[in-house]
């Protein structure tokens, strides 16, 4: 058969492949999502989520020697304190338990990228994330107490900042706080286009975070709709963002192509905790080869756009990639 075409002939041996790949992953882009608590000598497995931790301030540099081993220098503090309140003041509170996670993590490993989560969730009694009005989320509200944690993690040693609240107007908010305080140069990673999600489960139950009543679907996105993720992240960069983050990763990569072609900054994918619970659960039935799936599910990610990703298999994706396995 007389064939000009042959697209085998670019895949006959591993390095050839190697060569002409498309899409190219790195250790520097991976960030590993990190739950931090009150307490002392606590290493808590989350139930739901295998091999994840909430750690106490104690046992934190442990935590992050692990990662600095496995070549991931990035990583996003979530903090559970020990009580709440309607307002979440522990949310900006200077001895709060991510300030204090801040100035641990700084003092020890100083070079290792510091992100803070800025959103009300973990801290207020409701399980919202924002200030209520009655059974509602006031926004223009929520905006001051945004401004004020996000200023708040950046004075304890945060590299960067992301907010993950999806209230109107909070990147412009936060920006102007930031330079009005001379943290002209801190970045901002906003969850910009943060779907309403069934994927989030399992973080809930890490953080203690699921609402105490209704649900977030009047401010997190609806899942059907894509032109309005587009336009969320315009909005965003318009305001000053400087990373864009879609969420969840696995089913709306879609979503991060789109944003991707559309914009001029980074765009981010979290590979949420539903996400990962899955592919443990079904891991540990035998049903699936864990570390190809993992692998499958990050490329997927990159392929479609992103160049961050945060996951919970962060160590485990540097580790193939050390091994040549992906990259």
């Amino acid at each position: 058969m007389n064939m000009i075409q042959r697209p085998r002939r670019l895949r006959g041996s591993e390095g050839l492949r190697k060569m002409v790949r498309e899409t190219r992953m790195d250790k520097s882009s991976l960030i590993y999502p990190l739950f931090v608590k009150e307490g002392t000598n606590l290493k808590e497995e989350i139930p739901s989520m295998p091999d994840q931790y909430r750690y106490s301030l104690d046992q934190l540099p442990y935590a992050v020697e692990e990662l600095q081993n496995a070549g991931v220098g990035n990583l996003m503090f979530f903090g559970i304190p020990e009580h709440k309140d309607e307002v979440g003041s522990g949310a900006y509170a200077q001895d709060g338990i991510v300030q204090r996670a801040l100035r641990e993590a700084k003092s020890r490993f100083p070079d290792m990228y510091c992100i803070t989560d800025v959103c009300m969730c973990e801290y207020t009694s409701h399980g919202h994330c924002g200030v209520l009005c009655g059974h509602d989320v006031e926004n223009d509200e929520t905006l001051k107490l945004l401004s004020q944690t996000a200023l708040s993690h950046v004075e304890a040693g945060a590299d960067m900042v992301a907010p993950s609240d999806m209230m109107d107007g909070r990147v412009l908010a936060i920006r102007n706080t930031l330079d009005e305080h001379g943290f002209k140069e801190t970045p901002i990673m906003s969850y910009a286009v943060k779907y309403a999600s069934a994927f989030y489960g399992p973080f809930r139950e890490a953080a203690g975070s699921a609402p105490s009543f209704g649900d977030r679907k009047s401010y997190q996105m609806d899942y059907h709709n894509s032109r309005e993720g587009i336009k969320e992240a315009i909005l965003d960069v318009q305001e000053g963002a400087d990373i864009l983050m879609v969420k969840p990763a696995m089913s709306f990569l879609d979503i991060v192509t789109k944003v991707h072609d559309e914009v001029q900054i980074p765009v981010a994918a979290y590979s949420v905790s539903g996400e990962y619970a899955m592919v443990k659960a079904a891991a540990a039935k035998g049903w699936i080869e864990e570390e190809r799936i993992m692998c499958e599910m990050a490329v997927s990610a990159y392929r479609a756009g992103a160049q961050i990703y945060l996951t919970y298999y962060a160590k485990e994706l540097a580790k193939c990639m050390d091994e040549g396995k992906i990259g």
